[in-house]
């Protein structure tokens, strides 16, 4: 018995897939490469010219690594000015305006998303409506202000202006409201009492915002500049930032690029050391915050 055989079709194959998702990977990468070099090529010459010496910066073709490489920026840096005394001021200052305003605008943050109270809402939007305010509007008023409190050439007048922070507010009670109100009701429960709630509960389980909050609250004081330089003139508390503004004019109006970068240099290293510290919290928060860029 003879069986009649169904012709078999073709399978076809489509090679063309793989190609076309290796060539996308390929250009995205291309991108990513380039993105990241147009980042970290301002840091390269920013280092390379900390290095050189100071006949060396203007020489064509310009040169990426430093030949020869010496660290002499670095010394000039620190007879020109009191350098470990700026630093540590400037290091004092970020750290004591951090902290103080991760703890105010934590508080705040919790009051505004879990306490129930009469114009709560009215305040916050007040409150908020204060980011429309440009920093620089508030300088002479604040200076003013400081001026007839007595603070003027102390760390107070740093610190204090610096603790009341908006946006941490905002920031933090973004991530209050996305906790869920059972932990809060177990502890009443239990006996606990608001602080008890704020301190043992709500605030470790919001590290990642107070983790972005911290780095962004000691970048912007490390790096603040025009504040500073109306309030705090005097040697024993003068900042990082003020102080190298001495730079930019040195002898007959030139300024000394190679003493610049080493100062820029200085001041970039504590903003990347605490940014690694603290990146894993840092992008949870930005995330689970809903801040977009």
């Amino acid at each position: 018995m003879n069986l009649s055989r169904s012709p078999s079709l073709p399978i076809r194959t489509n090679t063309s897939t793989p190609a076309r998702i290796s060539v996308r990977r390929v250009l995205l990468y291309a991108v990513m490469i380039a993105l990241v070099a147009i980042m970290v090529i301002p840091f390269a010459w920013m280092l390379s010219t900390s290095l050189k010496a100071q006949q060396y910066i203007l020489e064509t073709p310009p040169r990426l690594f430093p030949n020869p490489l010496t660290m002499e920026s670095y010394t000039g840096l620190a007879e020109r000015i009191d350098l470990a005394r700026v630093v540590f001021n400037s290091g004092f200052v970020a750290i004591a305006t951090t902290i103080g305003q991760i703890v105010i605008s934590a508080m705040a943050a919790y009051a505004f998303a879990r306490l129930q109270w009469r114009g709560r809402n009215l305040v916050f939007t007040l409150y908020l409506a204060t980011m429309m305010v440009p920093s620089v509007v508030m300088v002479i008023p604040q200076f003013i202000l400081i001026r007839q409190l007595g603070w003027v050439n102390t760390y107070t007048a740093l610190i204090v202006p610096s603790l009341f922070n908006a946006f941490g507010t905002f920031l933090l009670r973004q991530s209050f409201l996305g906790l869920p109100k059972d932990f809060e009701e177990a502890a009443f429960v239990d006996g606990a009492n608001p602080f008890t709630i704020f301190f043992r509960i709500m605030l470790p389980l919001n590290m990642p915002a107070i983790a972005t909050l911290t780095v962004l609250s000691f970048m912007g004081s490390w790096n603040s500049y025009l504040f500073p330089l109306f309030v705090a003139r005097k040697e024993e508390v003068i900042t990082l930032p003020v102080a190298l503004g001495v730079l930019q004019a040195g002898p007959r109006a030139l300024t000394e690029w190679n003493l610049v970068m080493a100062g820029a240099v200085i001041t970039v290293l504590p903003i990347l050391i605490v940014y690694l510290l603290a990146q894993k919290w840092f992008v949870q928060g930005v995330v689970s915050s809903g801040i977009k860029g």
